[in-house]
């Protein structure tokens, strides 16, 4: 008897294990797959999209194409002693989309550089199988650099403060009522950031300073500025965050820019 009450309480067990294994299987194939869909079941957009308004069969641009603009007239100031970049922007930006903008988002991918970045944490880095102890302090103890961007203001063309939310390195600014279709908004954009040395550790290559034995410096001066994110018929904004390595697209549009070094 008792055999049969271990048996019936064992097999409940591993169907109990069985069902909740299976439950948690079907969890997870309903999860979320990011933002490339990699569903066996979606549409075939980037190998055989459907013709639309806006996209031909060829891919050509059909009637309803469009693309948004973007203008920039903008001061630079390199301060080379103090390894700074200052700067302040004006931008234009034309609203050529079907559709009314409420916000605007803005890509500011100086910001991996924070200490408070979040590049590092998808970055896979080993711990070095031999180390001295100079490149240990410096490499895992120093104290983070203080990179990334400072935001000192967003105006309008009136000179008033606008509400602006930064997330990492994407910035949306609210529109004060929206932005209709043909229309245009100007609004001005002041900052500075300190220069990363991109030979000791900086998060992205493309920008920085090198320093020379004689006390000289290069500097490769790249995302230097706040700029607008893109945004199309395809996926609206492209607001996905920059973590130093991957690609990007940009708003079409007229430079105007003063450098003083």
């Amino acid at each position: 008897m008792k055999k049969s009450i271990v048996l019936s309480a064992f097999l409940s067990l591993v169907i109990s294990f069985g069902a909740l294994a299976q439950e948690v299987k079907s969890e997870e194939k309903k999860r979320e797959s990011g933002h490339y869909n990699e569903n066996k079941f979606r549409q075939m957009y980037d190998e055989m999209a459907t013709p639309n308004m806006f996209r031909t069969a060829s891919g050509a641009p059909g009637p309803a194409y469009y693309q948004q603009k973007a203008d920039y007239k903008m001061n630079l100031e390199l301060d080379d002693k103090n390894k700074k970049l200052y700067g302040s922007e004006t931008i234009t930006y034309y609203n050529n989309a079907p559709e009314a903008l409420e916000y605007l988002w803005v890509q500011l991918e100086q910001n991996i550089e924070r200490p408070d970045s979040k590049t590092p944490l998808v970055e896979n880095q080993n711990m070095d199988k031999s180390i001295t102890v100079t490149n240990f302090t410096k490499k895992y103890m120093d104290k983070p650099f203080e990179g990334g961007f400072n935001i000192e203001y967003v105006k309008d063309a009136k000179g008033n403060p606008m509400r602006y939310t930064i997330n990492q390195t994407m910035m949306r600014i609210d529109l004060p009522k929206p932005l209709k279709n043909g229309e245009k908004i100007s609004f001005s954009i002041k900052w500075w950031y300190n220069i990363v040395n991109y030979m000791e550790g900086a998060h992205n290559g493309r920008s920085g300073y090198e320093q020379f034995p004689d006390g000289n410096r290069l500097y490769v001066m790249a995302q230097f500025f706040p700029r607008m994110a893109v945004y199309n018929d395809v996926e609206g904004w492209q607001n996905m965050q920059f973590w130093g390595r991957g690609e990007f697209a940009l708003v079409f549009g007229d430079y105007d820019v003063n450098i003083t070094v």
